[in-house]
């Protein structure tokens, strides 16, 4: 048995774990590096493997750092199994489709600058197309249900467990059979933040004998989660005063949804905010996943479901859903009084740089951030205070009201990590997805464990 790491090793981003045991070779995750230059280049190199010998790919999430290389993996020549939970898959092919579009409009932007620039020069291609995502959507196989250990293959056994992250994410607990051995290993995924309103909290990993966590949150708690939403309301209600437009970069997927929530309760349930407010969903992703959070009420918290069963929590007056392009281009002449959510929700790209390009030069503007924002993306540029930043070839001050609430984050804070990770109480720890200094502050708390920061290709017997 082997346990190798070809992503998220002493960095956020790129999951992609792979097991070997009792002859088969099982992929966990295949995500996109993001941020940086640097770390998008990485994208189109090896992955460390030959994706032609992976049997088998086990999707934790539908989040692009988990799942965003898969259209590669099989362009590149795997033939096996993706097997993930039912709402995982859905969110997946929606995120990947994105991707590809979004990976054939960058290079297609990129071949026309150097025909301007050189002439005549052969044509940038795309990491994948959107015909490599369709084809990689046909390995998914029979989903996956918590709790239900399942037989992937002889020597091999997953079960899937909720960790409460986004709709249909799962950890992993995989039972390991080799020449007389066995192992119990947990991949975490990412684990999610207990107590919030949609989702159930991530239910504790079985003892294990090996972990393989998650540390984006090493380091720090959240504040608490009322205080967060407070915050949140008055960032708002301070912009409309200041007579400005609100910009939220925001994940499609859990953000998007929360964020809608607690807007209807402030409009209809409490008359904090007022019901003549415009708030604009400036995501084709973030409205076709509110469609599949709606699909998915076994994913759901007891209250949230009850609460779909009486009325619609995401339906907010007011609300505009905007799909088309031009759609999009119209909000840029509402001037003020408006909520703009948009993604990406580390501003590496989608509709939210347009928006930023055309607000983030006005004082009277407020800038919302609400998620995690990895080094060298736009958001921590701005989060850092960089002044100006560079969007969309421009140079553009930053003028507007900048707000960062952390408590809203879909990761489990240091506190909860440790929590999880005593429930497995494992006698060996794999610290993955999280800054180098944030892991090394998580692995000077744990005891009665052996804590490996793994680096990118490094392999360990089990």
């Amino acid at each position: 048995m082997r346990l190798s790491f070809h992503g998220a090793a002493r960095g956020v981003t790129g999951s992609c774990h792979l097991i070997d045991c009792a002859g088969t070779r099982v992929l966990v995750d295949c995500g996109l590096f993001q941020g940086s230059r640097d770390l998008a280049e990485d994208n189109a190199e090896p992955f460390g493997f030959e994706p032609e010998s992976i049997d088998v790919v086990l999707l934790t999430h539908a989040h692009l750092d988990h799942c965003g290389r898969l259209p590669l993996l099989t362009k590149r020549g795997f033939r096996g199994e993706i097997i993930t939970t039912a709402a995982t898959r859905e969110l997946t092919r929606l995120v990947l489709l994105d991707s590809a579009r979004l990976h054939e409009e960058e290079a297609e932007r990129l071949s026309r600058r150097r025909t301007r620039r050189r002439g005549g020069e052969e044509g940038v291609q795309p990491l994948y197309s959107v015909v490599d995502a369709m084809n990689c959507l046909d390995f998914f196989g029979l989903p996956a249900a918590y709790d239900r250990p399942l037989d992937v293959a002889p020597g091999i056994r997953a079960t899937f467990i909720d960790a409460g992250h986004i709709l249909g994410s799962a950890s992993i607990v995989l039972e390991l059979s080799e020449g007389g051995i066995e192992r119990r290993v947990t991949m975490s995924g990412d684990v999610g933040n207990a107590g919030r309103p949609l989702l159930r909290s991530p239910t504790q990993p079985p003892q294990s004998d090996v972990v393989v966590m998650e540390t984006t949150y090493g380091d720090r708690d959240h504040r608490p989660f009322a205080a967060s939403i407070e915050e949140l309301y008055r960032a708002i209600e301070e912009t409309f005063r200041r007579g400005g437009n609100v910009i939220i970069p925001t994940f499609a997927l859990e953000r998007a949804q929360e964020l809608l929530y607690y807007l209807h309760k402030a409009v209809v349930m409490s008359d904090r905010l007022q019901r003549s407010i415009q708030v604009f969903l400036d995501s084709p992703m973030a409205i076709s996943a509110t469609d599949i959070f709606r699909r998915h009420p076994d994913c759901l918290s007891q209250e949230a479901a009850d609460m779909f069963r009486e009325h619609d929590p995401f339906a907010v007056p007011g609300l505009h859903l905007t799909r088309e392009s031009a759609e999009s281009m119209a909000i840029n002449r509402v001037r003020g009084g408006a909520i703009i959510m948009a993604g990406s929700g580390m501003a590496t790209g989608g509709r939210v740089r347009h928006h930023l390009k055309h607000n983030l030069w006005r004082a009277d503007a407020g800038v919302i951030f609400v998620g995690f924002a990895a080094a060298g993306t736009l958001a921590r540029q701005i989060v850092d205070g960089v002044n100006p930043v560079r969007i969309l070839g421009e140079e553009i001050p930053v003028k507007a009201r900048v707000h960062t609430i952390g408590g809203f984050s879909a990761h489990a804070g240091q506190s909860e990590l440790l929590a999880w990770h005593e429930a497995a109480q494992a006698e060996r720890t794999f610290l993955v997805h999280g800054e180098e200094k944030t892991m090394g502050t998580f692995a000077s708390l744990l005891f009665g464990t052996e804590a490996v920061m793994p680096k990118l290709g490094d392999s360990f017997e089990l």
